[in-house]
């Protein structure tokens, strides 16, 4: 669930040391199994083909869907949580090829998929850098994929802490309205640790036409 949005403290050597400081404690986000509404769509079948997981943490979403057979690719920018997926598919026995890789470049991968799994990456970009991401999809999706994305919704109230953008409907199809069909956004929680009712957030499901 890593981000990539732009961070006032970045280190010049390594830009991206903030995603790694944002697991050098169980993250919230780190609930040790897939979130209740993408696990619903594994069990639906809607998640099918080669798959590509965006921001993949450390790989919850990904061992789903490689223990669904599926062949999986899972993205992210911190290494420390990518490190902790790879740690997670040899204990399960799982194969699934984790990157380094950033998600806003997606068309440089010169991979296709049936399948990309978004589980709160969008919210945390840049408002600049969403152009480039929905690009990248269109890029990677074959004719007839499928995006599905869980991010913060605009009806859980703000807390005035830094954090991930509450995004409304109108922002969502506005987003992607040049690159995939918006097909549902539908009212969803994405379950944490530190509290037991969630967060307020949105399912969404997009094709690539």
């Amino acid at each position: 669930m890593a981000g990539l949005s732009s961070h006032d403290e970045a280190d010049a050597t390594n830009p991206w040391q903030w995603l790694d400081d944002l697991y050098a404690v169980r993250p919230p986000w780190e609930i040790g199994h897939p979130q209740p509404a993408f696990l619903d769509l594994a069990r639906s079948g809607a998640i099918r083909g080669r798959v590509l997981d965006v921001g993949c943490g450390t790989g919850e979403h990904a061992l789903m869907c490689a223990g669904l057979g599926l062949e999986v690719f899972g993205v992210d920018l911190a290494n420390t949580a990518l490190r902790a997926a790879e740690d997670k598919a040899r204990r399960r026995g799982a194969e699934v090829r984790f990157l380094h890789y950033d998600a806003r470049r997606l068309a440089a991968l010169e991979e296709r998929f049936d399948t990309v799994l978004d589980s709160g990456l969008f919210h945390m970009l840049d408002p600049d850098d969403r152009a480039a991401f929905t690009g990248g999809l269109r890029a990677v999706l074959r004719p007839g994929g499928r995006y599905f994305m869980l991010c913060f919704s605009d009806r859980e109230p703000e807390t005035g802490a830094r954090g991930p953008h509450r995004l409304t409907r109108e922002e969502i199809t506005d987003a992607f309205a040049d690159a995939l069909r918006v097909d549902s956004i539908e009212p969803a929680t994405i379950e944490i640790t530190l509290d037991p009712a969630g967060i307020r957030a949105w399912r969404v499901a997009m094709t690539r036409v």
